[in-house]
């Protein structure tokens, strides 16, 4: 009796054995569309994607956004936490600094990350579970903690090594400055230029963004422009307002970003020059905050070099006072350097369109975020397009 239940049964858990093995070899293999691989040998455009492509749904990117709680930072994490990434937001200040990030993606995908900049370690806790990294970390004026160097190349250059030992990134995005090179004026913009050389030089298939001045609800030269104005109803114009810039909306430099990380790679190893659609001078640029506030331009020229003599003292003091000086909103020595010549995208350079994005122009809605400076408020006309016809103003 026993043998003919051996006979009968013995056959069907060889089968189920053998099924259990097929099965667990199809696991290894990531056959099954459950355990499928979300690495990709070139870019992160063939990430498993679960779901609609909202905030709720797996995009499969892991990032690292160094950088995270400033201008650019938020709009990056924006982009990224609506198409379901889980945003790693590494910090060093207090626990504020992050608190309106966590809002703008869905539960748990917003991670914030104390660390500290000058310690290894800590960066490598931060980019253990990564598979992307962006590195937006910069700063146009001088500390007593960090200088230009410290801040804009030696950290770039702590992180793509860290990020060439981890293995597992797929992406890496520095961000840097258009005008950065080697023989700029700009203290700033030599370190930055550094720092890509560092970065290519440490990971070849690293992407290169060079954004020119960034406008928005948080800039920091429109802002400073039309508090000072309002202050003290004129604003100072550094060598006649005469340098050519190339301002930028700063969603569009967000959107360039997440088109380069959504690609198939053919971004890696690239650098692309981020500039807007007009090509203006820095006293045009101050007309148009003057037209959207709605007050009378007034200006005063500053030649560079009263510019660089009201500027100096703070540089010089800097570090030999034991309290920390204030920050300079207008007479910034080293941006009065940059100013002192032209900042546009180069002739032959990638741009915004070897991304497929248009930039937007700044007159109109990307600029409407000064009309809390008009004297009546805001209420009086939503865009710029609008004209006060009453005589009572």
């Amino acid at each position: 009796m026993m043998e003919a239940y051996s006979r009968r049964v013995g056959p069907l858990m060889k089968s189920s054995t053998t099924l259990r093995y097929l099965y667990a070899s199809s696991e290894c293999r990531n056959e099954h569309p459950r355990y499928a691989s979300t690495l990709a040998v070139k870019g992160v455009g063939h990430l498993v994607r679960k779901g609609t492509g909202g905030r709720s749904s797996v995009s499969g990117i892991v990032a690292t956004v160094f950088g995270a709680t400033g201008f650019l930072g938020r709009y990056v994490v924006q982009q990224l936490a609506k198409m379901g990434s889980q945003v790693l937001v590494p910090f060093r200040g207090s626990e504020d600094s992050h608190r309106h990030l966590k809002l703008m993606g869905d539960l748990g995908q917003i991670v914030p990350m104390k660390y500290n900049p000058r310690d290894e370690s800590s960066i490598k806790a931060v980019m253990a579970k990564a598979n992307v990294v962006l590195n937006l970390i910069g700063r146009e004026y001088e500390t007593r903690n960090y200088s230009f160097e410290e801040v804009n190349l030696d950290m770039a250059e702590h992180i793509a090594k860290i990020a060439r030992e981890h293995g597992g990134i797929m992406r890496f995005i520095q961000m840097s400055c258009l005008g950065a090179s080697s023989s700029s004026p700009s203290r700033m913009l030599r370190a930055k230029a550094a720092a890509e050389a560092v970065v290519l030089r440490e990971l070849p298939e690293a992407t290169i963004m060079k954004p020119a001045v960034m406008i928005g609800t948080e800039d920091r030269i429109m802002n400073k422009w039309a508090h000072f104005a309002k202050k003290w109803s004129f604003l100072p114009m550094i060598g006649n307002g005469s340098s050519k810039i190339q301002p930028v909306y700063v969603i569009d430099v967000a959107a360039a970003i997440v088109a380069a990380l959504k690609d198939d790679g053919a971004s890696m190893g690239k650098v692309y020059e981020l500039g807007g659609p007009d090509i203006m001078t820095v006293h045009q640029l101050a007309e148009l905050m003057y037209e959207v506030i709605r007050e009378w331009p007034r200006y005063v020229n500053v030649p560079f070099p009263i510019a660089r003599a009201v500027a100096t003292p703070r540089e010089f003091f800097l570090r030999k006072v034991p309290f920390p000086l204030p920050n300079p909103d207008i007479f910034n020595l080293d941006q009065i350097e940059s100013l002192t010549v032209d900042t546009v995208v180069s002739e032959n350079a990638l741009t915004f369109q070897d991304l497929g994005i248009a930039p937007h122009k700044l007159k109109g809605y990307p600029t409407e975020y000064l009309t809390c400076y008009r004297k009546g408020g805001p209420s009086i006309g939503a865009t710029i397009s609008e004209r006060i016809t009453s005589p009572d103003f």
